[in-house]
C-alpha cells in the first residue's frame, strides 16, 4: 500500500468508515481521483483532491453554500483539507446525460425544465462569497483557444487582435444583468439523479459570480451532449417565463457562448497534447458548431471578424473533419 493509500485509509477510518470498501471511481479532467466507500448497508463518495496540484477547500465552501439555499449539493460528512480528502454524499451513478439519451423527447424537456428551474432558484439567492467572474478571468480563458487549438493546427495568429475584440464584445454587454453564483460546469455530466428524484450537483469548486447567461450556456450548448435548438430555445424561453430577466439575456448568451466555446476548444487541446486524454478533441466539432452560431450574433461581430481572418474555413470544424490534421 502507497502513502497516499496509507493516508486515505487513516481518514476513512476516522470518519467512522472503518470497514467500508474503498473503490476507484472513472476520473475527470483534473488531478482529482474519486472512490466509493461501502460498506454493508452505507454507501459514500471519497475526493481525493492531492495538494499543492487540487485544494479541496472550495469545493467544501461552495457545497455548503448550495445546502444553505435548499439547492442539492452532496453533504460532506468529513474533511482534511491538508490532505486534500473529503468524504461525501454518494448520488449514486445516475448522471443527466446517460438518462436523457435513454429517454424519449417528454423526458428530455422534464429533466432540462427541471436543470433550468434550479438555475432559476439559484439566481434569486444572495450570490455565494466567491471571487468575481471579471473581465481578466473572461480574456484569460478566452486565450486558450489562442494558445493551444491554433498551434495545434499550425496557425500564426493575432492574439493581440484577439483580445482587442472581445475587449470590444465584453463592452456591449448589457452593465444591468445581476450578479449571481455561477457554477461554471452546469452540464449533464454533472448533474446527478440521485433515487430520492432531485437533481444533485457537483463538480462546482470553481464557481465565480457572474452573469446568470454563463451556467445556461454550460447546459444549453453542452460540449458533451447533443442539444437541439428547438430545446435550447425552449429552455430558454422557460428561464425567461420564471426569471423574468430585465436585461439583454439574448447579447449575454451568445456572448457568453462564444466566449465558453472558445475556452473549451482550448481546453480539450490542452487536455489532448498535455494530459495524454484523447478523448477529448472527439467533442471538438459540437464545440465548433455551437460556437459558429454564436459568433452570427450582431454582439460577436468583432470576434466574428477576427476569426474570419485569422481562422480558414477548412479548419473550422463543425462538421468534424480535422481528422489528422494537427500537429502532433
Amino acid at each position: 500500500m502507497s502513502e497516499r493509500e496509507q493516508l486515505i485509509r487513516a481518514f476513512v477510518d476516522a470518519q467512522g468508515w472503518g470497514s467500508a470498501e474503498i473503490l476507484p471511481i472513472p476520473g475527470d479532467a483534473s488531478f482529482r481521483r474519486y472512490f466509493r466507500v461501502v460498506e454493508p448497508d452505507l454507501r459514500a463518495i471519497l475526493m481525493d483532491a492531492p495538494p499543492p496540484e487540487e485544494d479541496p477547500q472550495p469545493f467544501v465552501h461552495v457545497a455548503r453554500y448550495l445546502t444553505a439555499q435548499g439547492l442539492r449539493a452532496p453533504e460532506i460528512f468529513g474533511v482534511d483539507a491538508g490532505a486534500g480528502l473529503v468524504l461525501l454524499e454518494d448520488f449514486g451513478d445516475e448522471r443527466m446525460r446517460e438518462t436523457v439519451d435513454a429517454g424519449d423527447a417528454e423526458a428530455e424537456r422534464a429533466i432540462y425544465r427541471k436543470a433550468i428551474e434550479t438555475q432559476v432558484e439559484l439566481h434569486l439567492r444572495t450570490p455565494a462569497e466567491v471571487p468575481l467572474y471579471d473581465r481578466a478571468v473572461y480574456h484569460r480563458e478566452a486565450a486558450l483557444f489562442t494558445e493551444w487549438y491554433c498551434p495545434a493546427r499550425g496557425l500564426d495568429v493575432d492574439s493581440e487582435g484577439y483580445a482587442k475584440a472581445w475587449d470590444a464584445v465584453l463592452d456591449g454587454m448589457d452593465p444591468a444583468a445581476p450578479k449571481v453564483t455561477v457554477l461554471r460546469d452546469y452540464h449533464s455530466e454533472n448533474i446527478m439523479l440521485p433515487p430520492d428524484g432531485s437533481q444533485g450537483l457537483i463538480d462546482f469548486q470553481d464557481a465565480l459570480v457572474g452573469d446568470p447567461a454563463y451556467d445556461l450556456v454550460s447546459l444549453l450548448q453542452d460540449a458533451r451532449r447533443d442539444v437541439s435548438e428547438e430545446v435550447e430555445a425552449e429552455m430558454l424561453a422557460h428561464y425567461r417565463d420564471l426569471a423574468n430577466p430585465a436585461y439583454d439575456l439574448d447579447t449575454s448568451y451568445h456572448v457568453l457562448g462564444a466566449q465558453r466555446n472558445a475556452k473549451i476548444i482550448g481546453i480539450f487541446v490542452r487536455l489532448w497534447k498535455r494530459d495524454g486524454k484523447p478523448r477529448y478533441p472527439t467533442m471538438i466539432p459540437r464545440v465548433w458548431k455551437a460556437m459558429e452560431r454564436d459568433l452570427r450574433h450582431p454582439a460577436l461581430a468583432p470576434v466574428a471578424a477576427w476569426f474570419d481572418a485569422n481562422i480558414p474555413a477548412e479548419l473550422r470544424d463543425p462538421a468534424g473533419t480535422f481528422g489528422g490534421k494537427f500537429d502532433l
